[in-house]
């Protein structure tokens, strides 16, 4: 709602300014503006209604470039205000409100972008990969039995080795003591170098926010900004890493079931329901976690002990329970988890994902 009421006023105040043109040139009389305007003026009139119509048209197809786009025709209709001031000296209360959006948008773009830039250079990285072979039933006789079958439950075998995946989420989120916020999400996780990049959007008290964890080169930042432009979390430590680290093997798990023949995991078989798996990073990392599966080869829940909540700043067990699977292409995965911490008071679920969309081994952005 708010994005079409944004809309509208950039609309109407672009139009607006097509009475300087139209008096410039004396298209026809214009009687809301009394001092006279040359022609060269009247061009520069002609270039905002320009700039805020390409910000609206930027707008409505979701381009970040509005943002930009409105600030160049805010800071150009201000100084033709400024020219005519007698006469449009309101429009000034439009420039503030747009100046004001624009710089939150400009942020929000800028944000976005560093996102983008680390996917890419992940992605071209990858592009001097051979093209991945095929999941065979010979790569799954390492694995305990109960991965097997869920590998087979979920049609691995006979596809193509993964190499990345991207992600969209939609979901809630909360802290301790505070309501549910919802969000959306958009990741790409890499496997031939443990890496994940995830870029949430979400409206937290009212405030529109985004996120940013980044996971790679043996390091892991999380970073969430108000606005896109003030820092509520700026963190970057090697707890954080560690903790990045079972996120990442978490992902790998539950959203390409066909990576878990990666030689790098050692297994050591539970019962028939269950598996601990250990991963080691290239720079030394090492995590474990439990696989609990049900009798049908579903995995149903992932716990690990190597986690760490930055909120209480103690290491907690982590655990999301599975539910609703269905097809994603040529895949069953689950289309439903939880992230829970269980706290020596008992469990408290802090994440509530539900999966739009998977796709694998892919080379653009």
């Amino acid at each position: 709602m708010l994005r079409y009421l944004l809309l509208g006023l950039i609309l109407i105040h672009g139009l607006i300014h097509l009475l300087g043109f139209v008096k410039a040139f004396h298209l026809t009389e214009v009687n809301q503006l009394t001092s006279p305007i040359g022609k060269g003026t009247g061009v520069l009139w002609l270039l905002t209604t320009l700039l805020l119509l390409a910000a609206a048209g930027a707008l409505l197809l979701g381009q970040g470039a509005w943002s930009a786009l409105a600030l160049l025709g805010v800071l150009l209709s201000q100084i033709l205000i400024f020219t005519a001031w007698s006469d449009a000296k309101f429009g000034t209360l439009a420039n503030v409100i747009l100046l004001v959006v624009a710089i939150a948008g400009l942020g929000a773009w800028r944000f976005a972008n560093s996102y983008r830039a680390d996917v890419r250079s992940s992605l071209e990285r990858q592009e001097s990969l051979p093209a991945p072979g095929l999941v065979t039933e010979a790569d799954l006789a390492p694995l305990p039995p109960p991965v097997r079958r869920y590998l087979r439950y979920a049609g691995a075998v006979g596809q193509p080795r993964i190499r990345n995946m991207r992600v969209t989420f939609r979901g809630e989120m909360r802290d301790r003591e505070q309501d549910w916020f919802s969000f959306t999400s958009e990741q790409y996780s890499f496997f031939d170098e443990p890496e994940r990049f995830f870029f949430m959007r979400a409206r937290v008290k009212g405030l529109p926010t985004a996120g940013y964890h980044v996971y790679q080169d043996g390091s892991a930042g999380m970073h969430i900004k108000v606005l896109s432009l003030f820092p509520v979390v700026d963190l970057s430590n090697d707890t954080l890493r560690r903790a990045e680290t079972v996120t990442w093997f978490n992902d790998l798990c539950i959203l390409a079931p066909g990576a878990l023949i990666d030689p790098r995991i050692t297994w050591e078989a539970s019962d028939t329901l269950s598996a601990r798996a250990r991963y080691t990073t290239p720079d030394g990392v090492s995590i474990t976690a439990t696989l609990h599966f049900d009798e049908a080869g579903r995995l149903v829940d992932f716990v690990s002990d190597d986690r760490y909540d930055i909120s209480t700043r103690q290491q907690l067990r982590f655990s999301t329970p599975l539910a609703q699977y269905r097809d994603f292409g040529e895949l069953q995965l689950t289309g439903y988890g939880e992230a829970v911490w269980h706290y020596p008071e008992g469990k408290f679920a802090y994440g509530r994902f539900t999966l739009q969309d998977v796709c694998y081994n892919v080379d653009a952005i």
